[in-house]
């Protein structure tokens, strides 16, 4: 059944949802992730400020690339290669390069719609545009819901399971162990809070980021005159025109599309939670930065690790090596099996990070239609529990559960972007206008807004 439904959703619905609505945003808002790509840099910087009490938008970003970046760099690059062949990865960089856009604009309302709690601090995402923005409260439920479901449930159980198949691949240490150590710790840690989370994520992020990049360098360093032929290889097989691929064109991009989402996220609604949460002085900001976070994922992590697999000579055609067991078995092939240790150690890292954010979006979501205690009770047993389940199950099993309900979000969430795109063109237009009028860092006035249901408290009129 779970299959029957992923093919639904991923070979009719999404592919022409998220490429084509990605390409709309794109077009329509005149490539607003490239215009503004040297000033994410600029608008970086700014990102470091920081008021009493908020997250920064630095930390946002932290925050969001640290639940980008996980499984699904080294690990879902792997299944994606490994089912859909090379030409994979020209479709993971595809849906990057429009998500960007789509990733802009739904960070971008998520602040725009955001509400300021009792503590001062801000709450937002999805279920907010959804509800302040369109009026359908109900469907900001389904969302939330569905959030709920893919990232506190579905995707922590793959985080789970490809930490356990790493243990055992390296050390030999049985599944259930490191399903119990995962459990332990993420038990004594969803505790903290969001500011504690952010914490962590300011200081693991960048270190474990590099380190990966830095290790992919020298892989293909390594390997340096192989590398336009194997970029050759993925462009050809992308259109079905290498022979050893020929047949696999609706897998490549079926995988690329799925696996790039599982990865950057764009479109999906998860971003937007973080990005609600930051203090910034205009929506437009946040949006531009947490862009730049999809960059990050797919176009820069994302390659480091489908060149290592390629240029490795590990992979050929039809292997059963699965998920992360090929890209270490890549990375020992070429430095050694001190590599493959490394690789072990660094997803310890990029999971630890990322599961705690998948519970910090669960916890977002519930909060949006109940504020009792007990049901936040139940959520943290229940993602504990699935965190153990999800380390003792087969890969098959862990990726299609998440496929499924990661697909009915993003379908919903997608519609609700296209539904307020004008709302956001309008908020683009009014950062686009003051930085022509030789504004270097604009600000938002809600005046000029007043029509739209926006939160005082998180947007106070100016003097």
């Amino acid at each position: 059944m779970l299959d029957l439904i992923n093919d639904l959703i991923w070979s009719k619905l999404l592919i022409v949802m998220l490429i084509g609505l990605g390409l709309y945003f794109t077009i329509a808002s005149r490539f607003v992730q490239f215009r503004y790509f040297s000033s994410m840099f600029r608008i970086f910087g700014e990102a470091f400020q920081r008021q009493p009490g908020h997250l920064s938008s630095f930390q946002a970003l932290m925050l969001s690339v640290a639940g980008r970046v996980g499984a699904g760099n080294i690990a879902g690059v792997s299944v994606a290669i490994m089912l859909g062949g090379p030409g994979a990865i020209f479709w993971m960089w595809v849906v990057a390069l429009v998500g960007m856009a789509t990733s802009y604009f739904e960070c971008s309302l998520a602040q725009l719609y955001k509400r300021a709690e009792d503590d001062g601090t801000y709450r937002g995402g999805p279920a907010f545009y959804i509800q302040h923005g369109l009026g359908q409260r109900w469907l900001g439920i389904v969302v939330s819901l569905l959030l709920l479901v893919t990232f506190g449930f579905g995707f922590n159980a793959v985080q789970s399971f490809t930490v356990a198949s790493s243990m055992y691949d390296t050390f030999g240490l049985p599944t259930y162990i490191s399903g119990i150590v995962l459990m332990v710790v993420i038990g004594l840690i969803i505790f903290g809070g969001i500011k504690r989370i952010a914490k962590f994520a300011d200081v693991l992020v960048p270190i474990m980021a590099f380190s990966y990049i830095a290790m992919a360098l020298f892989v293909i360093g390594s390997n340096v005159e192989a590398i336009p032929a194997t970029l050759m290889l993925i462009v050809k097989s992308a259109f079905g025109l290498e022979p050893a691929f020929a047949g696999g064109l609706g897998a490549a991009i079926i995988m690329g599309v799925k696996r790039g989402l599982f990865s950057n996220e764009a479109g999906l609604g998860s971003a937007p939670n973080v990005a609600a949460v930051a203090e910034v002085k205009h929506p437009v900001a946040q949006g531009i930065v947490q862009s730049l976070s999809v960059f990050i994922d797919t176009m820069i992590l994302c390659s480091c690790t489908a060149l290592i697999i390629l240029l490795s000579g590990v992979y050929q055609p039809g292997t059963e090596m699965a998920g992360v067991v090929l890209t270490q078995t890549a990375v020992a092939s070429v430095v050694g099996e001190w590599g493959r240790v490394f690789v072990t150690v660094a997803l310890l890292l990029f999971v630890f990070t990322t599961l705690i954010y998948n519970y910090y979006l669960g916890e977002n979501a519930l909060g949006f239609f109940t504020t009792k205690r007990w049901p936040l009770q139940i959520y943290r047993v229940l993602v504990i529990g699935l965190v153990f389940w999800g380390s003792l199950q087969d890969l098959g099993t862990v990726f299609a559960f998440a496929d499924v309900t990661m697909g009915l979000l993003a379908i919903a969430n997608l519609i609700a972007l296209a539904l307020l795109f004008k709302i956001g063109l309008r908020l683009m237009r009014d950062y686009d206008s003051q930085i022509k009028a030789g504004v270097e860092s604009p600000t938002f006035d809600p005046k000029v807004f007043a029509d739209l249901d926006l939160d005082p408290k998180a947007w106070p009129n100016k003097p």
